[in-house]
Protein backbone atom coordinates (compact mmCIF):
# COMPACT_ATOMS: atom_id res chain seq x y z
CA UNK A 1 0.00 0.00 0.00
CA UNK A 2 1.08 3.73 -1.08
CA UNK A 3 1.63 5.41 1.97
CA UNK A 4 -1.34 8.43 1.33
CA UNK A 5 0.78 12.17 1.36
CA UNK A 6 -1.11 14.59 4.19
CA UNK A 7 -3.05 16.95 1.93
CA UNK A 8 -1.17 20.41 2.91
CA UNK A 9 -1.82 23.24 0.34
CA UNK A 10 0.42 25.92 -0.73
CA UNK A 11 -0.40 29.53 -2.10
CA UNK A 12 1.02 32.30 -3.73
CA UNK A 13 -0.66 35.34 -4.88
CA UNK A 14 0.99 38.36 -7.20
CA UNK A 15 -0.07 41.53 -8.30
CA UNK A 16 -2.20 42.11 -10.16
CA UNK A 17 -4.76 39.14 -8.48
CA UNK A 18 -2.85 40.38 -5.12
CA UNK A 19 -3.35 43.71 -3.20
CA UNK A 20 -1.63 47.11 -2.89
CA UNK A 21 1.61 45.94 -4.77
CA UNK A 22 2.24 43.01 -2.35
CA UNK A 23 2.94 39.35 -2.74
CA UNK A 24 0.99 36.86 -0.55
CA UNK A 25 2.12 33.63 0.28
CA UNK A 26 0.34 31.25 2.78
CA UNK A 27 0.15 27.16 3.73
CA UNK A 28 -1.64 24.53 5.92
CA UNK A 29 0.70 22.05 7.14
CA UNK A 30 -1.18 19.27 7.41
CA UNK A 31 0.23 16.67 9.57
CA UNK A 32 -0.72 13.74 11.67
CA UNK A 33 -3.31 14.70 14.45
CA UNK A 34 -1.86 14.82 17.69
CA UNK A 35 1.81 16.27 15.94
CA UNK A 36 2.63 19.97 17.87
CA UNK A 37 4.43 22.90 16.03
CA UNK A 38 6.03 25.12 17.43
CA UNK A 39 7.41 28.84 16.59
CA UNK A 40 11.48 29.24 16.68
CA UNK A 41 13.18 31.87 15.63
CA UNK A 42 17.23 31.64 14.93
CA UNK A 43 19.57 34.48 14.31
CA UNK A 44 21.71 35.21 11.61
CA UNK A 45 25.29 33.31 12.32
CA UNK A 46 28.58 33.25 10.99
CA UNK A 47 30.56 29.56 11.38
CA UNK A 48 34.17 28.72 11.93
CA UNK A 49 35.34 26.80 8.54
CA UNK A 50 35.03 23.14 8.14
CA UNK A 51 32.18 23.38 11.20
CA UNK A 52 29.06 20.50 10.82
CA UNK A 53 25.49 21.23 11.49
CA UNK A 54 23.47 18.31 12.92
CA UNK A 55 20.03 18.07 11.03
CA UNK A 56 17.37 15.60 11.53
CA UNK A 57 18.89 12.25 10.58
CA UNK A 58 22.25 13.45 8.99
CA UNK A 59 25.18 15.61 9.92
CA UNK A 60 26.27 18.01 6.88
CA UNK A 61 28.79 20.54 6.04
CA UNK A 62 27.61 24.37 7.92
CA UNK A 63 27.74 27.26 5.60
CA UNK A 64 29.57 29.97 6.15
CA UNK A 65 26.95 32.42 7.00
CA UNK A 66 23.37 31.77 8.24
CA UNK A 67 19.96 34.14 7.65
CA UNK A 68 17.67 34.75 10.43
CA UNK A 69 14.48 32.65 10.32
CA UNK A 70 11.61 32.00 11.59
CA UNK A 71 9.96 28.46 10.96
CA UNK A 72 6.84 26.42 12.36
CA UNK A 73 7.83 22.77 12.69
CA UNK A 74 6.82 19.95 13.97
CA UNK A 75 8.94 20.07 17.35
CA UNK A 76 10.97 16.92 17.40
CA UNK A 77 13.05 17.55 13.79
CA UNK A 78 15.73 19.81 12.89
CA UNK A 79 14.30 21.69 9.69
CA UNK A 80 10.64 23.08 9.29
CA UNK A 81 6.97 22.67 7.28
CA UNK A 82 7.63 26.46 6.42
CA UNK A 83 9.29 29.42 7.25
CA UNK A 84 10.61 32.82 5.80
CA UNK A 85 14.10 34.25 6.44
CA UNK A 86 15.39 37.88 6.87
CA UNK A 87 15.63 38.73 3.34
CA UNK A 88 11.36 38.37 2.82
CA UNK A 89 12.49 34.69 1.06
CA UNK A 90 9.49 31.74 2.11
CA UNK A 91 9.54 28.59 1.34
CA UNK A 92 6.96 26.34 1.74
CA UNK A 93 7.71 22.25 1.20
CA UNK A 94 4.81 19.15 0.33
CA UNK A 95 4.94 15.40 0.51
CA UNK A 96 4.60 13.98 -2.49
CA UNK A 97 4.42 10.37 -3.86
CA UNK A 98 5.83 9.65 -7.09
CA UNK A 99 6.32 6.68 -9.28
CA UNK A 100 9.80 5.97 -7.54
CA UNK A 101 9.93 5.01 -4.23
CA UNK A 102 10.91 7.55 -1.80
CA UNK A 103 14.32 5.90 0.34
CA UNK A 104 13.99 4.50 3.64
CA UNK A 105 17.26 5.55 4.39
CA UNK A 106 18.15 8.32 6.48
CA UNK A 107 19.41 11.48 4.59
CA UNK A 108 17.95 14.92 4.50
CA UNK A 109 14.16 15.52 4.51
CA UNK A 110 12.16 18.17 2.82
CA UNK A 111 11.36 19.81 5.77
CA UNK A 112 15.56 19.66 6.09
CA UNK A 113 15.63 20.96 3.19
CA UNK A 114 13.13 24.24 3.79
CA UNK A 115 15.45 25.59 6.44
CA UNK A 116 18.71 24.81 4.44
CA UNK A 117 17.02 26.78 1.42
CA UNK A 118 16.18 29.86 4.08
CA UNK A 119 19.62 29.98 6.12
CA UNK A 120 21.54 29.85 3.27
CA UNK A 121 19.56 31.59 0.12
CA UNK A 122 18.93 35.68 0.23
CA UNK A 123 16.29 34.85 -2.67
CA UNK A 124 13.94 32.66 -4.00
CA UNK A 125 16.32 31.22 -6.69
CA UNK A 126 19.01 31.27 -4.57
CA UNK A 127 17.48 29.11 -1.80
CA UNK A 128 16.14 27.00 -4.79
CA UNK A 129 19.72 26.50 -6.01
CA UNK A 130 21.19 25.23 -2.33
CA UNK A 131 17.67 22.90 -2.07
CA UNK A 132 19.16 21.18 -5.68
CA UNK A 133 22.53 21.17 -4.57
CA UNK A 134 22.30 19.46 -1.40
CA UNK A 135 19.73 16.99 -2.69
CA UNK A 136 22.24 15.85 -5.38
CA UNK A 137 25.23 15.56 -2.45
CA UNK A 138 22.96 14.28 0.38
CA UNK A 139 19.70 12.99 -1.24
CA UNK A 140 16.30 12.54 0.68
CA UNK A 141 14.88 10.12 2.67
CA UNK A 142 13.71 8.56 6.30
CA UNK A 143 10.75 9.15 8.07
CA UNK A 144 8.47 11.67 7.75
CA UNK A 145 6.59 11.18 10.98
CA UNK A 146 7.62 10.24 14.61
CA UNK A 147 6.36 6.78 14.64
CA UNK A 148 8.79 3.81 15.77
CA UNK A 149 6.13 1.18 14.42
CA UNK A 150 6.69 2.13 10.87
CA UNK A 151 8.11 4.19 8.20
CA UNK A 152 6.82 6.66 6.20
CA UNK A 153 8.69 8.28 3.35
CA UNK A 154 7.66 10.94 0.79
CA UNK A 155 9.59 12.80 -2.28
CA UNK A 156 9.42 16.53 -2.05
CA UNK A 157 7.41 19.32 -3.57
CA UNK A 158 8.24 22.99 -2.77
CA UNK A 159 7.00 26.59 -3.17
CA UNK A 160 9.90 28.63 -2.71
CA UNK A 161 8.80 32.82 -2.97
CA UNK A 162 10.59 36.19 -2.79
CA UNK A 163 9.23 39.64 -3.22
CA UNK A 164 9.70 39.16 -7.70
CA UNK A 165 8.83 35.52 -8.07
CA UNK A 166 8.41 32.21 -6.97
CA UNK A 167 9.10 28.91 -7.63
CA UNK A 168 7.79 25.54 -7.76
CA UNK A 169 10.72 22.51 -7.37
CA UNK A 170 9.26 19.11 -7.45
CA UNK A 171 11.39 16.52 -6.44
CA UNK A 172 12.17 12.79 -7.20
CA UNK A 173 15.07 10.97 -5.52
CA UNK A 174 17.28 13.99 -6.82
CA UNK A 175 16.27 14.27 -9.92
CA UNK A 176 14.15 17.58 -10.04
CA UNK A 177 12.12 20.23 -12.40
CA UNK A 178 11.21 24.00 -11.25
CA UNK A 179 8.67 26.57 -12.87
CA UNK A 180 8.78 29.83 -12.34
CA UNK A 181 5.95 32.62 -11.37
CA UNK A 182 5.53 36.15 -11.34
CA UNK A 183 1.62 36.59 -11.80
CA UNK A 184 -1.19 35.16 -11.19
CA UNK A 185 -2.19 33.14 -8.55
CA UNK A 186 -1.15 29.63 -7.94
CA UNK A 187 -2.31 26.97 -5.47
CA UNK A 188 0.43 23.43 -4.97
CA UNK A 189 -0.95 20.09 -3.17
CA UNK A 190 0.92 16.62 -2.16
CA UNK A 191 0.46 16.15 -6.19
CA UNK A 192 3.05 17.19 -9.16
CA UNK A 193 1.72 20.17 -10.98
CA UNK A 194 4.84 21.47 -13.17
CA UNK A 195 3.95 19.87 -16.20
CA UNK A 196 5.63 21.22 -19.85
CA UNK A 197 6.53 24.98 -18.49
CA UNK A 198 10.35 23.74 -16.71
CA UNK A 199 11.78 26.96 -15.99
CA UNK A 200 15.22 24.76 -15.04
CA UNK A 201 15.50 21.34 -14.22
CA UNK A 202 18.39 18.72 -12.92
CA UNK A 203 21.27 18.50 -16.27
CA UNK A 204 20.75 14.65 -16.34
CA UNK A 205 16.56 14.72 -15.79
CA UNK A 206 15.77 14.06 -19.15
CA UNK A 207 17.91 11.40 -20.11
CA UNK A 208 17.08 9.32 -16.92
CA UNK A 209 13.57 8.92 -17.54
CA UNK A 210 14.52 7.86 -21.21
CA UNK A 211 16.65 5.39 -19.59
CA UNK A 212 14.20 3.85 -17.33
CA UNK A 213 11.48 4.06 -20.29
CA UNK A 214 9.54 6.85 -19.17
CA UNK A 215 9.31 9.27 -22.16
CA UNK A 216 10.40 8.68 -25.40
CA UNK A 217 11.74 11.67 -26.40
CA UNK A 218 9.72 12.50 -29.34
CA UNK A 219 6.54 14.32 -27.28
CA UNK A 220 6.71 16.91 -25.31
CA UNK A 221 8.50 16.41 -21.67
CA UNK A 222 5.86 16.57 -18.97
CA UNK A 223 6.95 16.55 -15.90
CA UNK A 224 4.25 15.44 -13.82
CA UNK A 225 2.53 13.07 -16.46
CA UNK A 226 6.15 11.08 -16.52
CA UNK A 227 7.04 11.41 -12.82
CA UNK A 228 3.35 10.54 -11.33
CA UNK A 229 1.80 7.40 -10.32
CA UNK A 230 -1.37 7.28 -12.98
CA UNK A 231 -3.67 9.71 -13.56
CA UNK A 232 -3.19 12.03 -10.33
CA UNK A 233 -1.00 14.52 -11.48
CA UNK A 234 -3.98 16.80 -11.49
CA UNK A 235 -4.25 20.38 -10.33
CA UNK A 236 -4.77 21.41 -6.57
CA UNK A 237 -8.45 22.03 -8.05
CA UNK A 238 -10.32 23.19 -4.07
CA UNK A 239 -7.17 25.34 -3.16
CA UNK A 240 -7.46 27.00 -6.48
CA UNK A 241 -11.28 27.74 -6.11
CA UNK A 242 -11.41 28.56 -2.71
CA UNK A 243 -8.02 31.30 -3.82
CA UNK A 244 -10.90 32.26 -6.75
CA UNK A 245 -13.72 32.48 -4.37
CA UNK A 246 -11.81 35.52 -2.71
CA UNK A 247 -12.33 37.41 -5.91
CA UNK A 248 -9.38 39.88 -7.50
CA UNK A 249 -7.36 41.39 -5.16
CA UNK A 250 -5.73 38.61 -2.38
CA UNK A 251 -4.95 40.41 1.12
CA UNK A 252 -3.70 38.73 4.29
CA UNK A 253 -7.08 38.55 5.38
CA UNK A 254 -8.20 36.92 2.39
CA UNK A 255 -5.25 33.98 2.77
CA UNK A 256 -6.24 33.88 6.01
CA UNK A 257 -9.76 32.56 4.84
CA UNK A 258 -8.78 30.39 2.55
CA UNK A 259 -6.73 28.87 4.69
CA UNK A 260 -9.22 28.31 7.39
CA UNK A 261 -11.88 26.78 4.48
CA UNK A 262 -12.85 23.64 5.94
CA UNK A 263 -15.64 23.23 2.77
CA UNK A 264 -12.92 22.83 0.20
CA UNK A 265 -10.86 20.65 2.22
CA UNK A 266 -7.97 23.67 2.05
CA UNK A 267 -8.14 22.83 6.31
CA UNK A 268 -7.86 19.36 6.71
CA UNK A 269 -9.62 17.78 9.91
CA UNK A 270 -9.72 14.60 8.92
CA UNK A 271 -9.05 10.67 10.90
CA UNK A 272 -5.64 10.84 10.65
CA UNK A 273 -4.52 14.44 9.45
CA UNK A 274 -5.08 17.89 10.99
CA UNK A 275 -4.20 20.87 9.71
CA UNK A 276 -1.60 21.65 13.06
CA UNK A 277 -0.38 25.07 11.75
CA UNK A 278 -0.15 27.47 9.34
CA UNK A 279 1.70 30.83 8.29
CA UNK A 280 0.39 33.85 6.47
CA UNK A 281 3.21 36.06 4.85
CA UNK A 282 3.30 39.50 2.80
CA UNK A 283 5.95 40.78 1.41
CA UNK A 284 5.74 44.09 -0.51
CA UNK A 285 7.25 44.30 -4.03
CA UNK A 286 8.73 47.54 -3.07
CA UNK A 287 11.68 46.93 -0.57
CA UNK A 288 11.94 49.87 1.56
CA UNK A 289 8.59 48.14 3.30
CA UNK A 290 8.92 45.19 5.73
CA UNK A 291 7.94 41.35 5.62
CA UNK A 292 5.11 40.56 7.91
CA UNK A 293 4.62 36.69 8.67
CA UNK A 294 1.59 35.68 10.42
CA UNK A 295 2.07 32.39 12.35
CA UNK A 296 -0.85 30.44 14.78
CA UNK A 297 1.28 28.16 16.42
CA UNK A 298 -1.23 25.85 16.68
CA UNK A 299 -3.80 23.13 14.95
CA UNK A 300 -6.80 23.80 12.75
CA UNK A 301 -6.81 27.66 11.76
CA UNK A 302 -10.38 27.93 11.82
CA UNK A 303 -9.85 28.16 15.55
CA UNK A 304 -6.51 29.65 15.87
CA UNK A 305 -5.47 33.18 15.79
CA UNK A 306 -2.64 34.27 13.39
CA UNK A 307 -0.11 36.53 15.10
CA UNK A 308 2.34 38.85 12.84
CA UNK A 309 6.26 38.82 13.26
CA UNK A 310 8.13 41.39 11.63
CA UNK A 311 12.30 40.61 11.24
CA UNK A 312 14.53 43.29 13.43
CA UNK A 313 17.59 43.11 15.25
CA UNK A 314 17.09 41.59 18.76
CA UNK A 315 13.56 40.43 17.94
CA UNK A 316 12.24 38.93 21.06
CA UNK A 317 12.06 35.14 21.60
CA UNK A 318 8.48 33.26 22.14
CA UNK A 319 9.44 30.20 24.47
CA UNK A 320 5.45 29.88 24.70
CA UNK A 321 5.37 28.98 21.63
CA UNK A 322 8.95 26.60 21.51
CA UNK A 323 8.18 23.15 22.60
CA UNK A 324 10.53 21.53 25.63
CA UNK A 325 13.69 20.65 24.72
CA UNK A 326 14.84 16.80 25.86
CA UNK A 327 18.31 17.26 24.34
CA UNK A 328 20.09 13.64 23.42
CA UNK A 329 17.75 11.72 25.13
CA UNK A 330 15.22 12.66 22.73
CA UNK A 331 13.72 9.20 21.48
CA UNK A 332 13.88 11.00 18.22
CA UNK A 333 17.63 11.45 18.09
CA UNK A 334 18.25 7.97 19.99
CA UNK A 335 18.67 4.50 17.56
CA UNK A 336 16.07 2.83 17.25
CA UNK A 337 14.10 6.11 17.05
CA UNK A 338 10.29 7.22 18.28
CA UNK A 339 10.80 4.46 20.69
CA UNK A 340 8.11 6.40 22.63
CA UNK A 341 6.58 10.06 22.41
CA UNK A 342 7.65 12.41 24.96
CA UNK A 343 4.76 15.26 25.69
CA UNK A 344 5.81 18.35 23.10
CA UNK A 345 2.93 20.84 23.70
CA UNK A 346 4.22 24.12 24.53
CA UNK A 347 2.71 26.68 26.82
CA UNK A 348 0.41 28.54 23.72
CA UNK A 349 -0.21 24.90 22.39
CA UNK A 350 -2.03 23.71 25.96
CA UNK A 351 -3.83 26.62 26.35
CA UNK A 352 -5.72 26.15 22.87
CA UNK A 353 -6.43 22.93 23.87
CA UNK A 354 -8.43 23.89 26.47
CA UNK A 355 -10.14 26.50 24.14
CA UNK A 356 -10.61 24.42 21.63
CA UNK A 357 -12.73 22.22 23.99
CA UNK A 358 -14.39 24.93 25.27
CA UNK A 359 -15.54 25.89 21.51
CA UNK A 360 -16.31 22.31 20.88
CA UNK A 361 -18.45 21.74 24.50
CA UNK A 362 -20.08 25.29 25.11
CA UNK A 363 -21.41 27.10 22.21
CA UNK A 364 -22.06 30.47 23.97
CA UNK A 365 -18.79 30.69 25.92
CA UNK A 366 -17.05 28.93 23.40
CA UNK A 367 -18.84 31.53 20.17
CA UNK A 368 -17.92 34.72 22.31
CA UNK A 369 -14.44 33.44 22.95
CA UNK A 370 -14.13 32.98 19.15
CA UNK A 371 -14.93 36.42 18.77
CA UNK A 372 -12.35 37.95 21.58
CA UNK A 373 -9.87 36.04 19.26
CA UNK A 374 -11.05 36.98 15.94
CA UNK A 375 -11.15 40.55 17.30
CA UNK A 376 -7.76 40.25 18.52
CA UNK A 377 -6.38 39.50 15.29
CA UNK A 378 -7.89 41.93 13.51
CA UNK A 379 -6.02 44.55 15.34
CA UNK A 380 -2.96 43.01 14.35
CA UNK A 381 -3.88 42.85 10.76
CA UNK A 382 -4.85 46.83 10.82
CA UNK A 383 -1.51 47.79 12.87
CA UNK A 384 1.06 45.93 9.71
CA UNK A 385 -1.49 47.54 7.21
CA UNK A 386 -0.92 50.95 8.99
CA UNK A 387 3.03 49.66 8.30
CA UNK A 388 2.71 48.53 4.95
CA UNK A 389 0.92 51.80 3.97
CA UNK A 390 3.21 54.73 6.36
CA UNK A 391 5.22 56.85 4.37
CA UNK A 392 7.84 56.95 7.10
CA UNK A 393 10.83 53.96 8.00
CA UNK A 394 9.43 51.81 10.67
CA UNK A 395 11.24 51.90 13.67
CA UNK A 396 12.36 48.14 15.11
CA UNK A 397 11.74 49.27 18.08
CA UNK A 398 8.19 49.44 17.71
CA UNK A 399 8.04 45.51 16.67
CA UNK A 400 10.97 43.60 18.57
CA UNK A 401 8.73 42.32 20.68
CA UNK A 402 5.73 42.60 18.39
CA UNK A 403 5.05 37.92 18.19
CA UNK A 404 5.74 38.26 21.97
CA UNK A 405 2.68 40.65 22.79
CA UNK A 406 0.70 38.52 20.23
CA UNK A 407 1.14 35.30 21.99
CA UNK A 408 1.12 36.88 25.14
CA UNK A 409 -2.08 38.33 24.87
CA UNK A 410 -3.59 35.38 23.20
CA UNK A 411 -2.27 33.28 26.42
CA UNK A 412 -4.26 35.76 28.86
CA UNK A 413 -7.74 35.87 26.52
CA UNK A 414 -7.45 31.66 27.51
CA UNK A 415 -6.31 32.00 31.29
Amino acid sequence: RMAVAPPSYCFVAFPPCSKDGLVVFGKNSARPRDEVQEVVYFPAAEHDPGSKVECTYIEIEQAPKTHAVVLSRPSWLWGAEMGANEHGVCVANEAIVTREPASESEALLGMDLVRLGLERGATAKEALDVIVALLEEHGQGGNYYEDGSSCHTFQSAFLIVDRNEAWILETSGKYWAAEKITEGAKCICNQLSVTTKIDAEHPELRDYVRSQGWWNGDSDFNFSEVFSLGDDHLTCSSGRESLEKQGGEVSAQAMIDVLRDKDSGVCVDSESFLTTASIVSVLPQDSSFPCVHYFTGTPDPSRSIFKPFIFVDDVKLVPKVQSPSFGNDDPAKKIPRFQEKPDRRHELYKAHEWARSLLENDQDKGQKLMRIMLDLEKQGLEAMEDILTRTEVLDPAEVVDLFYDCVDTELKFFK
